[in-house]
């Protein structure tokens, strides 16, 4: 019976190659589908976490990358600055200006006074507690003051005082910064009140809104605004009832480069301007210029000669105004 049954059976089969080897579907579809790239699990581990979000930069600065290419501080003339330090809190200030001031004129040239003056200035910084004080030749007094009163609130004061009558200005900020939100309350002359809110959204994205009234004038309004901002690049967009719609954009080409733009448009006066901007950072100096849609063109050029002594060049052409300015100056002190 068995060598029948033997010789009955069938040959074995040959045996499998390994190139024609059959999928092991033990796995289920693990077995077949293709693996997924080393990137992906590390993606889906990546969940946010909305009750630790960043706290908000305050309102008034969502465009503060902006500002420093598009906004640099332009003058025409001479300019010295020197501080001195007095000890590791205290420091006085010396600032001499020579140069033109522009008197508003109903023609379209532009009418330029010569003007000069000193200025006066004396400085207390402290981690807690910052003090500044300004005295100018022609009686204006500045003051500044920001005290932290407690870890999360801020109080900030500003002030000018002239001697030309309902010229003078005060400003009282409330500033409270949450773990992911900052808000701001504001006090000042002509029965002004305000009040602004940011909140951070995601850890990229914030949004905010802020809402003032001024007594003497009977207005009052409501804005809007949002900010998002990665490690290359800064957005952001505001909204008024006021009219003005303003977007800017900055991107950071390399660590010493950075790119910025702008638009506002204005609904009650039509006007509609846009800037582009750069700001290049050498190793001893630092080039920052922009140019608008009214063809006006500037730059500013900060140079270091030595340790705590800088250079400056100013320069802003308005051909269509034939308004052109140019200025230097030095300063002395950090």
């Amino acid at each position: 019976m068995g060598s029948a049954a033997s010789a009955a059976a069938p040959p074995p089969p040959p045996p499998a190659q390994p190139q024609m080897a059959a999928p092991s579907y033990g796995l289920g579809l693990a077995g077949i589908l293709p693996s997924k790239p080393e990137g992906d699990d590390k993606k889906e581990v990546e969940k946010v976490d909305y009750l630790n979000l960043p706290c908000p930069v305050p309102f008034e600065e969502i465009q503060r990358e902006a500002l420093m290419s598009l906004k640099p501080e332009l003058f025409e003339g001479l300019r010295f600055d020197f501080t001195k330090g007095l000890n590791q809190k205290f420091s006085l200030s010396h600032s001499v200006f020579m140069g033109s001031l522009e008197v508003p004129s109903q023609s379209s040239e532009t009418i330029k006074v010569p003007t000069a003056h000193y200025e006066f200035g004396a400085n207390f910084l402290d981690p807690k507690l910052i003090l500044v004080g300004r005295v100018m030749t022609d009686g204006r007094l500045n003051a500044r003051v920001k005290c932290d009163l407690t870890d999360d609130l801020t109080l900030k004061i500003n002030a000018q005082l002239t001697h030309e009558p309902h010229y003078s200005q005060g400003m009282f900020n409330f500033d409270y910064k949450g773990t992911d939100y900052r808000a701001q309350f504001q006090i000042g002359n002509n029965a002004f009140y305000g009040a602004n809110y940011m909140q951070s959204v995601t850890p990229n994205l914030s949004m905010g809104t802020e809402i003032f009234w001024l007594g003497h004038q009977r207005k009052s309004g409501i804005g809007f605004a949002s900010r998002y901002n990665t490690d290359k690049m800064v957005g952001t967009l505001q909204v008024a009832s006021t009219g003005i719609v303003a977007l800017s954009y900055v991107q950071k080409v390399s660590e010493k480069v950075s790119l910025a733009s702008d638009f506002m448009y204005n609904h009650m006066s039509k006007d509609v301007t846009s800037s582009f901007g750069y700001d290049y950072m050498l190793r001893q100096c630092r080039l920052r210029g922009k140019i608008d849609s009214n063809g006006v063109v500037a730059a500013y050029l900060e140079e270091r000669l030595n340790m705590g002594v800088n250079f400056l060049l100013s320069a802003e052409l308005d051909h269509s105004k034939k308004n052109y300015k140019f200025g230097f100056g030095m300063t002395i002190g950090e």
